[in-house]
């Protein structure tokens, strides 16, 4: 069980999926920066200054600033604005991924691809071909 186990994670298949997964877990925090940091600031100058975190309705009973406070009054929250940045960080996260993989496939492709094959040069006539030209040559002399 243990030499079958050890074999399982001597794979390549499974180091390569931990080195993706411990890659893109600091990716998140890259996303999650641009996100908030860079493209919230550009959608709220388009949005006249929309902030989506801020995005909420309150389901029950009481009034609150923000999610945060909200959460900690013990008030439930329809949180719209989290989700919606959810969604951003997803297709970032998608777009980014997907530029990758085509990338890789594009080196993979051009590692595969055989190099250029030189065009064959005619070395001239084979030993064959000369003495069939000699014996075609004594049967028209005899």
């Amino acid at each position: 069980m243990i030499n079958e186990f050890k074999d399982f994670i001597a794979k390549g298949n499974v180091m390569d999926m931990a080195v993706g997964i411990i890659i893109g877990a600091a990716f998140t925090a890259i996303v999650t920066s641009l996100v908030g940091d860079l493209i919230n600031p550009i959608i709220a100058l388009f949005t006249g200054g929309i902030d989506f975190s801020g995005w909420f309705y309150v389901l029950g009973e009481g009034e609150c600033a923000s999610v945060d406070a909200c959460a900690e009054a013990g008030i439930s929250v329809f949180a719209i604005g989290n989700f919606l940045m959810a969604v951003i960080n997803f297709l970032i996260v998608a777009w980014v991924v997907f530029m990758l993989v085509k990338m890789v496939n594009r080196v993979k492709a051009a590692a595969e691809k055989p190099d250029e094959v030189e065009p064959e040069v005619e070395s001239g006539p084979s030993e064959l071909d000369i003495l069939i030209e000699i014996r075609d040559a004594m049967k028209a002399q005899a």
